[in-house]
């Protein structure tokens, strides 16, 4: 990392060093669908940095060309997202697939059929992690994720399970879309900016190490966003850095969490 570029990111880390502390980092991208440009720039930024991502598919919408693609890119690992990425909330409610006017019948029924399109497609490299649309799940719906045969939840940052609990949640923090002005990447100091501040609070609130997400979506990224990452990423060749391939973040068994203070975990 270039820490004359980026002091107060370099301090912070320094900081987690000092403490004999790391932070895990690890990249979700969301709404892979087909083969594309822009999935090539991925898995091509994925093994410059030798990270791998996890990439949230939309079964149902998801062409059969994609995983003859994914079979050449390894670092880019599938897992569901949602099933058709349709918006069920009632009118002047924020968007949601699985919110919690919805059946758990239906929610159950379509979640099974969308993994079972992904093991046709993907087979074991399916990851076992749900990731819903606009990281949203009514916690009771979520509460049954583990019955249907998930070991992860990825939503996030303040994404937390109700009193049934759920799978492991993986949520990611920092977006490196500014969706509410206008799709575009955000300039890389304002994701420094929530970054550092991120590491901060953690590291004085928490014990540990703790594992950080980037929420990707690379059919949306520009160069702002593309740059971004490659500096990001670049920042990680730090001591308190470890990439993490979100695989081995699954637990090997369904953990029941109650609800609680947010947390960079």
């Amino acid at each position: 990392m270039n820490a004359a570029l980026w002091p107060a990111l370099a301090r912070e880390l320094d900081r987690w060093s000092a403490d004999g502390r790391t932070v895990g980092l690890w990249l979700r991208d969301d709404d892979a669908v087909a083969p594309s440009p822009a999935l090539d720039r991925l898995s091509e930024l994925a093994e410059r940095f030798a990270v791998p991502v996890l990439l949230a598919v939309i079964p149902l919408l998801a062409e059969p060309a994609l995983a003859a693609t994914l079979r050449g890119k390894p670092l880019l690992r599938p897992c569901q997202h949602g099933v058709v990425h349709r918006n069920h909330a009632p009118a002047g409610a924020k968007k949601s697939e699985f919110g919690a006017e919805r059946a758990a019948a239906d929610v159950d029924a379509e979640i099974a059929q969308g993994r079972q399109r992904l093991h046709d497609l993907f087979g074991d490299a399916a990851l076992p992690i749900f990731v819903p649309p606009w990281n949203r799940i009514a916690p009771d719906h979520a509460a049954r994720l583990g019955a249907l045969g998930f070991a992860g939840l990825s939503c996030f940052r303040d994404y937390r399970h109700g009193p049934a609990g759920g799978p492991r949640l993986l949520n990611t923090h920092v977006d490196i879309i500014d969706w509410h002005g206008g799709r575009v990447g955000r300039p890389v100091a304002a994701i420094l900016d929530e970054l550092v501040a991120l590491l901060a609070e953690s590291r004085q609130r928490e014990a540990g190490d703790i594992e950080l997400g980037l929420l990707l979506h690379h059919r949306d990224h520009d160069e702002t966003a593309w740059s971004a990452l490659s500096d990001l990423l670049r920042a990680a060749d730090h001591p308190a850095v470890r990439l993490l391939d979100p695989g081995a973040l699954i637990r090997p068994s369904i953990n029941v969490v109650p609800n609680g203070a947010p947390s960079l975990r």
